[in-house]
């Protein structure tokens, strides 16, 4: 009953004029980049941190999860018209939904995609703020020793779920654990790593890291791989809208993609592949019309789509209770609350609980705008993908480097914002995942802040990890997901010799 208050609460504040239009930007904004091959809401929030550092805090959390979702729903247009998935979530509505535009059902495939986001991002955000409270009255009862087994679940899934090598994920995980150790420490006063750079002394901006890891690298890497033919869009043929048979086929679909998305999505282990994936399987399973599989059904692209929107609100959960992100974008907008001096974790809901409240009611008023926007424009969105890729990625970078030197006039930042933009480049040239470098700036020294908290209060006993059953508990967990992927492929290697 609470949560219900708070939420109505919220929503007097959400539909305020200027709430408003930032939600509006936001979608709007997050369409447009989710249509745009290559360029993802990630990069966007990225883009958008130095602009908004003097904004106000909650217009600008409201744009940026406008944008999170809006590309969530821009990314189907993408995969479905020109076959090429914004991110890997995407994958599995490609598969299905591009065979239905080149059998000219382009239309339909966009408006169960676009309806189906609608409908699991409805359930996901529903489940969103009434499990966030619950979650919270657990984590405040969590010591300093809970707080760094948390920490090492985050490093570890977080190292695991990006990209395909869980060493290259720990390897860049590590880059970003030893940025995160530069400036002055909280606890001595002491100066690590500065190397006598006064601009250093307060640590590596998030912002600039941000901004150079996803806007600069990907401009590079991009410019790096232009020769290659660009791909042409499939035009829409026919009506838009969707069957009665095709709404018979969509619904249920829709639900069980909710199902799976939302629950995988809050887990601090979560991510979107997982239940894109899972949902396809069952609806092949489950379908009347097997055979279609594989040359366009519906099914295939109605439960993907719902299960990759309710995994993005569903991620919400863990950064919000507990400052867990578990995606790129839920990174770099944990970046954009730490920009306003924000922690997201329990006491979040507590200290800004207006702040909160607005953005969770602000999340279902910008679902409803999705849904208006994307019908009927989904001529325009196609238009964007005729905008060529050389203007695109310079444009970006002169805006992230504008946009940087505003927010923080240095010719040190100037630097570290190329270096950091040259490493974005390289890590993507030999496939390293980028999002475990920022989670580890933000959380590697919250995580040394915790464990040393917790060794004084135990008068430097390392035992006092393995005397509470909850950080017991979760030292475990982050064992057995560090070491789990690594025993598999063992496993694989060791069955693919005794077959030989």
């Amino acid at each position: 009953m609470d949560a219900l208050i708070q939420l109505m609460n919220g929503f007097a504040s959400a539909i305020a004029p200027m709430n408003l239009a930032f939600a509006a930007i936001g979608v709007l904004l997050g369409t447009a980049v989710g249509v745009l091959p290559g360029i993802g809401p990630a990069l966007t929030v990225a883009l958008l941190l130095p602009v908004t550092f003097k904004l106000d805090p909650g217009g600008s959390l409201i744009m940026f999860a406008g944008i999170y979702y809006g590309g969530m729903y821009g990314g189907s247009t993408t995969a479905i018209l020109l076959n090429t998935p914004g991110e890997a979530a995407s994958v599995v509505t490609a598969l299905e939904g591009n065979q239905m535009a080149r059998r000219g059902r382009g239309g339909p495939a966009l408006a169960t995609a676009a309806i189906g986001s609608f409908v699991a991002a409805l359930i996901a955000t529903l489940g969103l703020a009434f499990l966030a409270p619950i979650l919270v009255k657990v984590a405040v009862k969590f010591g300093p020793w809970d707080y760094f087994g948390l920490m090492l679940i985050a490093f570890v899934t977080v190292s695991a779920t990006f990209g395909n090598s869980p060493l290259r994920g720990l390897t860049s995980l590590a880059i970003g654990l030893w940025l995160g150790l530069i400036g002055i420490d909280q606890l001595t006063g002491q100066t690590r790593l500065a190397f006598g750079v006064p601009n250093l002394f307060d640590g590596i901006e998030v912002t600039t890291l941000a901004v150079g890891l996803f806007a600069i690298g990907e401009a590079l890497f991009v410019a790096s791989r232009h020769a290659r033919a660009p791909e042409r869009p499939i035009p829409i043929k026919g009506s838009i809208w969707m069957t009665r048979a095709d709404w018979a086929r969509s619904w249920r679909p829709w639900l069980r993609g909710a199902a799976f998305g939302f629950p995988i999505g809050a887990l601090p282990a979560g991510g979107a592949e997982i239940p894109t994936f899972l949902s396809y399987t069952t609806e092949r399973k489950l379908s009347k019309h097997p055979e279609e599989f594989g040359h366009g059904a519906i099914e295939g692209v109605a439960g993907p789509e719902a299960a990759n929107n309710a995994s993005a609100a569903g991620s919400l959960v863990p950064l919000l209770t507990l400052g867990l992100p578990t995606s790129a974008t839920a990174a770099v907008m944990l970046a954009g609350f730490q920009q306003y001096n924000i922690q997201p974790g329990p006491l979040l809901f507590a200290t800004h609980a207006q702040l909160v409240w607005t953005l969770i009611a602000s999340l279902f008023i910008a679902n409803v705008m999705l849904l208006v926007l994307n019908l009927p424009l989904v001529g325009l969105w196609v238009q964007l993908l005729k905008i060529p890729m050389p203007w695109l990625y310079a444009g970006i970078a002169v805006f992230a480097t504008m946009g940087t030197i505003a927010a923080n006039p240095s010719v040190v930042e100037l630097l570290l914002l190329g270096g950091f933009g040259v490493l974005g480049f390289l890590m993507r040239r030999y496939d390293y995942p980028v999002a475990p470098v920022i989670v580890g700036l933000i959380l590697g020294p919250m995580a040394d802040s915790q464990f040393r908290r917790a060794l004084q209060m135990s008068q430097g006993d390392p035992m006092v990890f393995f005397q509470h059953p909850g950080s017991v508990v979760m030292i475990a967990l982050a064992t057995i997901a560090l070491v789990a992927p690594f025993l598999f492929r063992g496993l694989a290697r060791f069955l693919s010799l005794i077959h030989i």
